[in-house]
């Protein structure tokens, strides 16, 4: 059996609060791992620099906004990001 969870996040304890906080924790380190190479490369693209740059405030934003989320926000919050990481990580 893998240590690593389905990208629904569905297999989860915790509730769906903690399995949305997982998925944007996921979608965040992906932005910070892209933002990191970007930096690190020859000739940065600044551009791509500020797309991620802004995918990971967003990303944030909606992390601090589970703290006061109902469970309907929450499932949302948690069905986006698990569908935007599915997208970033098919695209990788």
């Amino acid at each position: 059996m893998s240590d690593t969870p389905s990208s629904d996040f569905s297999g989860l304890e915790g509730g769906v609060e903690a399995q949305a906080a997982d998925a944007v924790r996921a979608v965040v380190s992906w932005y910070n791992d892209q933002l990191l190479a970007e930096r690190r490369s020859p000739v940065p693209d600044e551009e791509r620099v500020e797309e991620l740059r802004a995918g990971r405030q967003a990303a944030l934003a909606d992390r601090q906004q589970l703290a006061t989320a109902d469970p309907e926000e929450a499932a949302r919050i948690k069905e986006f990001y698990a569908a935007r990481l599915k997208e970033i990580l098919d695209a990788s």
